[in-house]
């Protein structure tokens, strides 16, 4: 599968305006979340269905869980910075949190 073009400045800042929550790291390689759920059992739940969204994007996010926090940084190493997978899987996630 071809891999998506890294995005221009103006493309980040605009698929980054319809983001919630996420914030756009400086020099613009990535974006990250800070996820706060009730407990543990629900940012599991959370990774578990973002990890099947991250399948089928074949898109797969850094992150880390430590009790009900889930921290997710997206990045795509191979073009170098943000493309779209990105932030398709931001909304994904987004879409699972409810937001």
């Amino acid at each position: 599968m071809a891999r998506p073009p890294k995005l221009a400045s103006a493309e980040i800042a605009a698929a980054h305006e319809g983001l919630h929550g996420w914030t756009l790291e400086a020099g613009e390689g990535a974006i990250s979340r800070t996820f706060t759920f009730r407990n543990f059992s629900e940012a599991f739940g959370f990774m578990a269905r973002a990890a099947l969204a991250a399948e089928k994007l074949d898109h797969h996010p850094e992150w880390s869980n430590v009790y009900k926090t889930v921290e997710v940084r997206l990045s795509t190493h191979d073009a170098g910075g943000l493309t779209e997978l990105d932030f398709t899987l931001a909304r994904r996630m987004d879409k699972i949190v409810g937001g």
